[in-house]
Parts: C-alpha cells; structure tokens; sequence
C-alpha cells in the first residue's frame, strides 16, 4: 500500500478537482488517499465512488480549522472515517465556511477599492467548485494578470488592507465532534502551528493521533512527535497535505505511509 491522509481538492483550496486529484495518485501509486478538505464533507461519496472506479481507495476525511484559546495558536485537526452524514462535524464546521466565505468577498471588495485589477465575478469563476471563497482564488485571479505573490501577500498580512481574521472553533470541540461522528481525530502539523502544548489537552477529550510525517516537519518535530505518541499511545500519520498550485509544492505521491495507522 502507499497512502497519502492529507490532501484537498477544488472542494476547498486546492487547483486539482477531486478526479484530477485521484486521477493523479494513481499515475503516481497511491493506493489509499484521505481527501481532507478545510471545513466540508462535500463530495466524499462522489470522491469514494471514482475513486473505486479507477482502483484508488479513498478515505474520507476533513481537516478542521480550529484554535487554542488557551495559547492563542491556530490549530488543525483532521478527522477520518466518520460517519458520512457527520452531524456533529458539520454543524462545527459549516459557521466556518460561511464567515470564511464572507471575510474572502470582503477583501475582494478591498482590493477593488484599491486599486487592484480584479472582479467578484472573476473570483467567484475560480472559486465555483468550492465551498467557500479562499485567498487562493484571489491570487489565481491576480496573478494570472500579472501581479507577483510577494507583491500581494503583505497585503493579507498584519496591517495589510485585506489584514482580518474570521473566528475558528475551540480544538477540543472539533476533536469531540468527530469523535461524535465516530471518527478518528488526529493533530495535523503541529511543528508547523507550534501547537505541541495543547495535545494533552485533546488527548483529554478523545484526540487519537498526531500527523508525524509532514512537508514542514523535520527531524526535531520527528522525536517531540514520537515521544508523545508513546506517551499517550498516539497512532502517527503522513501527509503531503496536497493542494497542487494553490498552494506550496508538496511532494504528492512521495510522502506516503505503507499501512493504514487505523481501520
């Protein structure tokens, strides 16, 4: 088996469909893919359908913006296998998407304002498959005109004119909401948000795992990761946390896992 458990789709924010995505791992290997789109479980039948069509298996998954109150942090958590009608999950997490939603149009309106060459409905063209608008649409939209990412992410940055934060759910609340659903949650990159603090916290209230192999992960982040999953008898996942050009390069079919860490 080569497993990649963290990867999204037009869905949310990334460039690839959901069949160009699977279509995708299967030129690359893959036989087990966990489509963990931000804040949805939109289209993860349709995804387990196409998926058995073309012979890559795929686990339904979501990757749930949360934050630590406690320590003021973003963090994510990604949940597997829950039930597909996820009642709990969603009623977290589609608030979310609806502010997110409205906070993107909203900087889209600032951007016109300024200056920017730009339109709503360009935006909402790139942004038709998803749930939510997403920064990423914008930047589709600019730079296809022109405009350099370096130029436009101070713009989205602390003092930039596009600078607002919409309001995520409390950590424990999206672990308990996917445990709910009967699914499994585990900690997404928590080297990358720096959030190491808080997994006793989740462990309290269900937490099951912790994403161990990561793009933005090294050595360092290996052995805090280890000695926690030991500690609280954590299983450990690997993730390439895929979103082809919306987001970094991701080494998609290469980051993979030989088992499955859960059933």
């Amino acid at each position: 088996m080569r497993i990649d458990l963290h990867v999204h789709t037009t869905i949310s924010d990334s460039s690839l469909s959901t069949k160009e995505m699977l279509l995708l791992a299967k030129e690359r290997g893959l036989t087990h893919v966990a489509i963990t789109n931000h804040d949805t479980v939109v289209g993860l039948k349709e995804a387990m359908e196409f998926g058995k069509a073309i012979g890559v298996e795929v686990i339904p998954g979501i990757e749930i913006s949360a934050y630590d109150f406690k320590r003021q942090k973003k963090t994510h958590i990604l949940g597997y296998h829950f039930n597909l009608e996820a009642p709990h999950i969603k009623a977290l997490v589609d608030p979310i998407n609806a502010r997110r939603d409205a906070n993107t149009k909203w900087q889209v309106e600032q951007l016109i304002k300024a200056g920017y060459n730009l339109t709503m409905d360009e935006v909402a063209q790139k942004a038709k498959d998803s749930t939510a608008w997403y920064k990423q649409h914008i930047f589709d939209v600019l730079t296809s005109k022109g405009y350099h990412r370096q130029e436009l992410k101070p713009l989205f940055q602390k003092g930039g004119i596009c600078d607002r934060v919409i309001t995520y759910v409390n950590a424990e609340e999206a672990v308990k909401a996917i445990k709910a659903d009967g699914g499994v949650a585990v900690m997404a990159h928590p080297g990358q948000s720096k959030t190491y603090d808080l997994i006793p916290d989740l462990v309290a209230v269900g937490l099951d795992g912790i994403e161990k192999y990561h793009p933005d992960h090294d050595e360092h982040d290996y052995e805090m990761i280890d000695q926690l999953t030991k500690k609280y008898q954590l299983i450990q996942t690997t993730g390439s946390d895929f979103h082809h050009t919306y987001g970094p390069n991701r080494p998609f079919g290469q980051l993979v896992m030989e088992t499955l860490p859960f059933k």
